[in-house]
């Protein structure tokens, strides 16, 4: 199968049902690309590893700078129900990213990249890819080689952001140990918001123990903070850094 770059054409017309906030919302494509630079992302499967892991969490960490540079918008597309699409969207935590999901495949189909894996049990499904789509036209589009498996080399986000502005700020990469409750953390967190940089939250008491957060920081206290690698400490240590 030898897939079609389709910039320059106008993306498919669909209604896509999704499920938003525990409703079910009926999104146009005219409409959700009408006007605006939207950055899109389609992969094979909610919950599966290298979409999980990786590809999700690049653009949710890279949403910030994509939309200093002109995205209006960063879209996770998949061939799954919109019930899947709302519970992965909550698994991920990407505030930064809207999940919409192509149950019945009709958008993928329209690109021309819906493939056959039903040697995996999973039917129909979208071959990876990204898109900026301009105005609802196709301005850029990366699709992965056809190769055997599921490779992912050119859909990733810092790809897209480097096409888009190749002298674009890269984010800094952040990390925090947390507890539910915790005033101190909560400000910690407003505070890299405020200053437009994702971070990736674990939360001590429920996603590791207190004696994990011993082992990696020294400390007993929450928020511990890393910020590209370096442990910067507590609330007191970010509130410096920032000066």
């Amino acid at each position: 199968m030898v897939f079609q770059n389709r910039e320059g054409q106008k993306v498919p017309s669909v209604t896509f049902r999704a499920r938003e906030n525990g409703d079910w919302v009926d999104i146009k494509s005219d409409e959700l690309f009408a006007g605006r630079t939207v950055a899109v992302f389609s992969l094979p499967g909610a919950f599966t590893p290298t979409c999980s892991s990786t590809h999700v969490p690049g653009y949710n960490q890279l949403a910030y700078a994509l939309k200093e540079n002109g995205v209006d918008e960063i879209v996770c597309l998949s061939v799954n129900d919109g019930f899947v699409m709302e519970e992965w969207s909550k698994d991920q935590k990407a505030e930064n990213v809207r999940f919409i999901p192509d149950g019945n495949g009709e958008f993928t189909d329209g690109m021309g990249l819906l493939v056959d894996k039903a040697d995996l049990g999973f039917g129909k499904r979208s071959w990876r890819y990204s898109m900026i789509v301009k105005d609802g036209v196709v301005d850029k589009m990366f699709i992965e080689p056809e190769e055997p498996g599921d490779p992912f080399k050119v859909s990733d986000a810092e790809t897209m952001l480097t096409y888009i502005n190749p002298e674009a700020k890269k984010p800094n990469s952040v990390f925090l140990f947390t507890k539910q409750g915790c005033p101190f953390c909560a400000k910690a967190k407003t505070t890299f918001r405020e200053h437009g940089i994702t971070y990736e939250e674990v939360l001590v008491g429920e996603d590791v123990s207190l004696l994990a957060l011993k082992a990696a920081t020294g400390a007993l206290t929450v928020p511990q903070i890393f910020i590209d690698g370096k442990l910067i400490g507590g609330s007191e240590e970010l509130e410096a850094y920032f000066a």
